[in-house]
Formats: structure tokens, C-alpha cells, sequence
């Protein structure tokens, strides 16, 4: 199975159906999209990435603490 935004091999199951094995959800561990099963993603073209643009991406930076 190969992502279908960035084309990466390393997919990982991150839930299933809670009754029946209907459906399971695949994360990409490359670039992180996420889908399930039973629907069929389509990636435009302007949201795909290659590898180098992975690399190069921005940290997003961590949501501070909330003050009580």
C-alpha cells in the first residue's frame, strides 16, 4: 500500500471499526495524511509532496500551556 499525497510506503493502522472489521484507518508515517478504508482518496496535484519537500518542512510549534 503506498500513500496516496506523498507516495510513501511506511503505513501504519491507527484504528478499526469498533463492530464488525468494517473499516480501518491508515496513517502515512512519512508525511502523516490519514485515511480509512472504504473511501477512496484523491490527492489534487497541488497538495502532493515528494520526499525533498517532507524534509524541508516547517516545525509546527507547540501550543503553550493554558494558565488556570
Amino acid at each position: 500500500m503506498k500513500c496516496p499525497r506523498c507516495d510513501g510506503n511506511k503505513i501504519e493502522v491507527i484504528a478499526t471499526s469498533p463492530v464488525g472489521n468494517v473499516w480501518e484507518v491508515y496513517e502515512c508515517m512519512d508525511c502523516f495524511y490519514s485515511w480509512r478504508s472504504t473511501e477512496t482518496p484523491h490527492i489534487h496535484e497541488k497538495f502532493k509532496l515528494k520526499k525533498e519537500q517532507i524534509e524541508n518542512l516547517q516545525i509546527i510549534p507547540p501550543i503553550p500551556p493554558l494558565d488556570k
